[in-house]
């Protein structure tokens, strides 16, 4: 029998996760004190002292002036993160008609945008116009650079590889390898769905547990349990667009009948409302029925009580999500289960580049 191997913490490991853990709070929350982030960490006094110093000698962390308490004795120094510190490059492959690209501050702002055109290029053609994109912003950069995140479609493993990306004709593609060693900086490949619902958590507000399910070319799903991505045994965990929910339904372009993806993708809700613009309404309820059909499981058996969609604003309407909550609701109502709370995204266009650069953060700098 073979036993797990099991790793000893070092005292490396430690301070470096005692580090995240300051430049967490401070990251948070600016005009903390040292003693301020003692408390709220349950370090030592001298330990948070010594880990600001360091976080200050990389100019990720700055002193802010003083409190204005009235007390007697000498005022706190308070501190702020300094977003201007680092730039992070951002990509977002997932469009059908052009790859983006984005360089931003360490709190996800846009500093310099750029979309270069697909011309329906696949396999080798998007490697180029990918590797390419990320050259230009590496060029672009105008501060020290934290790192480059990437959000493709596909099943990407841990380790950066695209196992399968059929849109663009890539497979067992190692992508973060090469991005390395064409930049020579720190790279994070993860499926689109996947760092798009980091954004929703980092930049929007979201919740440790979260589902974010993205409606496109086709049907994806990013899912945070305890605040970490779940990736399951093959790497395709949310994968749920090829989840049957009719059997009875439209064949599919993986070879079976009635998945999701046939009834919730965009071309699929947009040809069939175009057939019918008079029940746009209807057609759109019944869509956000079936993807209740698909989510209800997973809300039961994890106990989730938050899920964002995204998608375009015409599709992601009132009665999609309407019809889609109704749906779970029904499916799982306890009288000890919460209400749910399912929304469209407020990030728009933008998910998978921002889910990208805290894909970066939160590799880089342990700030989740």
């Amino acid at each position: 029998m073979q036993y797990p191997i099991r790793r000893t913490l070092r005292p490396e490991d430690a301070r470096r996760s005692n580090l995240a853990l300051v430049l967490q709070a401070i990251y948070d929350e600016s005009g903390l004190s040292r003693a301020d982030i003692a408390r709220a960490t349950g370090l030592t006094k001298v330990t948070v002292s010594d880990l600001v110093a360091e976080l200050m000698a990389a100019d990720l962390v700055w002193e802010s002036g003083t409190s204005g308490n009235p007390r007697p004795g000498k005022p706190s120094t308070l501190l702020a993160f300094n977003a201007a510190a680092r730039d992070i490059l951002a990509m977002d492959l997932s469009a059908r008609d052009q790859f983006r690209g984005a360089v931003l501050s360490l709190r996800g702002e846009p500093i310099l945008t750029v979309e270069r055109p697909l011309d329906g290029a696949v396999g080798e053609d998007a490697l180029a116009a990918a590797r390419e994109l990320a050259a230009a912003l590496r060029q672009a950069a105008t501060h020290p650079i934290l790192g480059l995140g990437v959000g493709t479609p596909g099943t990407v493993n841990t380790s950066g590889t695209v196992l399968a990306a059929p849109n663009l004709h890539w497979h067992n593609l190692a992508l973060q390898d090469l991005l390395h060693d064409d930049l020579d900086l720190p790279v994070r490949v993860e499926n689109d769905a996947n760092v798009a619902v980091l954004a929703e958590r980092r930049f929007a507000g979201g919740p440790d547990d979260l589902v974010r399910v993205q409606l496109s070319r086709g049907v994806g799903a990013g899912l945070l349990v305890g605040g970490r991505l779940v990736h399951g045994a093959a790497s395709d965990a949310g994968e749920i667009g090829h989840v049957v929910i009719d059997e009875t339904g439209p064949a599919c372009s993986c070879g079976k009948t009635g998945c999701l993806e046939t009834w919730t993708s965009v071309p699929a809700l947009n040809a069939r409302v175009q057939a019918d613009p008079g029940h746009r309404d209807e057609l759109l309820a019944e869509a956000g029925h079936r993807l209740g059909l698909a989510l209800a499981p997973v809300v039961g058996m994890l106990g989730l009580q938050h899920i964002v969609v995204g998608g375009p604003a015409h599709i992601t309407d009132t009665p999609l999500l309407n019809a889609a909550r109704d749906c779970i609701a029904e499916r799982t109502r306890s009288e000890f289960r919460p209400e749910l709370e399912l929304l469209a995204s407020s990030l728009g266009a933008n998910a998978v580049l921002l889910g990208s650069a805290a894909l970066v953060l939160l590799g880089e700098l342990g700030v989740g």
